[in-house]
């Protein structure tokens, strides 16, 4: 019988004070029926992404004990960092592994927007597959304006919370959560500390492309008023230009779906527009963890498609994708299905 497996990412607006982190994942430890995958803290995001695994009804339980802590342990009227944020519990998604169907994913997303709001007054939106409205299906819309906008975003009537009150509650924000497939947060590093330079490569790969301006800089429009767009390279890919330190410009991405634009794509592709403006590709690194698949793929693309066994086509990956020059990587804790085995 398939073990029902589900996989939840919470990310926390703390990335500096590991004392925190460790009171936030404790319920996580304490939980026979969750394993504790990844802890990636970024000290320049001020955010830590937590990646726990397990039966679903355990999961559901064990991240609201989590937000429960982080939400009287976080102050967002004091956070600052590098990364989009609008809320101390930012983002919580809900991920189908094995057994479970998307659609049960929904309803955990559900019950998790539920009972926090309640208990904590917490303003809450649906997100992805669990999405009210079109409007809110992408995780950069709702984010908009990020903390620093919410007290007046909150309050229109296209953005009023799914759960909870309709108000400005400064040391919480608000909280985004939702069932999604399982995606791969993969960034690219460069030499430069020009982050626009790195923005412009992710402009040039996402989905989304780039905002087609006149020979002013004027915005176009279309009919409809929206800003006319240049698609970019691949599907199924969120991009954006952000910096790893204060002399490393990263691109960062969410690849939405690995089998579509796998991770060789979008390091190679960034090396060709590097390369055009004079910079190169020094390191890459995961957040979080990494389907197998999704390593084997690019395995197979840096050893020419010639057959090899797993773990030599994982090693292969990782030399290709330089997943090694900022930290070791090790892939029996930061593949998916191999830290489950470990586990």
């Amino acid at each position: 019988m398939t073990q029902r497996l589900v996989e939840c990412v919470p990310n926390f607006s703390e990335g500096r004070d590991s004392s925190v982190i460790d009171s936030i994942v404790q319920p996580i430890m304490d939980n026979h029926d969750v394993s504790l995958l990844d802890i990636d803290m970024g000290a320049d995001f001020n955010r830590t992404v937590v990646t726990m695994v397990g039966e679903p009804e355990a999961v559901l339980q064990t991240v609201i004990e989590c937000t429960r802590v982080a939400l009287d342990m976080i102050d967002m009227s004091q956070h600052s960092g590098e990364h989009a944020r609008m809320g101390a519990v930012d983002v919580v998604p809900f991920i189908p592994i094995s057994g479970v169907t998307m659609d049960e994913c929904v309803e955990l997303s559900r019950r998790f927007a539920k009972a926090v709001s309640r208990e904590h007054s917490l303003p809450v939106y649906l997100y992805a597959n669990s999405a009210t409205t079109e409007q809110r299906v992408r995780l950069p819309d709702i984010r908009k304006g990020e903390y620093e906008g919410l007290s007046e975003k909150i309050v229109k009537d296209e953005w009023l919370p799914d759960y909870g009150p309709a108000e400005f509650k400064p040391s919480m924000g608000a909280t985004a959560t939702g069932a999604r497939s399982l995606l791969i947060a993969y960034n690219v590093n460069l030499n430069t500390h020009d982050k626009s330079k790195a923005n412009s490569i992710a402009s040039k790969i996402r989905t989304s492309g780039s905002i087609i301006k006149d020979a002013d800089g004027v915005t176009m429009r279309g009919e409809d008023g929206k800003p006319l767009r240049d698609p970019g390279i691949f599907k199924h890919l969120q991009a954006a230009g952000w910096m790893y330190d204060e002399d490393t410009a990263q691109v960062s991405m969410n690849l939405l779906d690995y089998s579509v634009t796998g991770l060789h794509d979008v390091t190679e592709a960034i090396r060709v527009e590097a390369e055009k403006i004079g910079l190169s590709i020094v390191a890459s690194e995961l957040v979080g963890l990494v389907p197998l698949n999704a390593m084997l793929d690019a395995g197979r693309h840096y050893n020419g498609n010639i057959v090899a066994d797993d773990e030599s086509l994982v090693r292969i990956a990782i030399d290709g994708l330089m997943l090694e020059v900022l930290s070791e990587f090790e892939p029996y804790n930061s593949i998916i299905e191999w830290a489950i085995q470990e586990r």
